[in-house]
């Protein structure tokens, strides 16, 4: 599902929750006052903030492109292992065609 917001305004919206933390009691009343401004919700804004974070190097955890590119290879595993099981059935079906003493 396409997102609402592009990477800059995310990138920004994360830049000014950072900047603007220590004018609010918490970094929560911080995201909640910017969410409100960009028009999305706090929640959504608090999970960019843990994910640039961790995009960072800042907090542990998988970031954004160690995560696309696992996906990538998920994805490239299961077509070859599509792949093989066609070739397998072919190579069967081939195999007793040929074979004269199969039949």
């Amino acid at each position: 599902m396409p997102s609402r917001f592009d990477k800059e305004t995310r990138a920004k919206a994360v830049r000014l929750v950072k900047d603007h933390v220590g004018d609010y009691e918490s970094e929560w009343a911080a995201i909640k006052a910017v969410s409100a401004r960009l028009g999305t919700s706090a929640e959504t804004l608090r999970q960019w903030l843990r994910r640039a974070e961790v995009d960072a190097g800042q907090a542990p955890g998988l970031s954004t492109e160690s995560a696309r590119e696992i996906r990538e290879l998920k994805r490239k595993c299961a077509e070859l292992e599509r792949t093989i099981e066609v070739l397998k059935a072919a190579m069967s079906f081939f195999a007793r065609e040929c074979d004269p003493l199969y039949r």
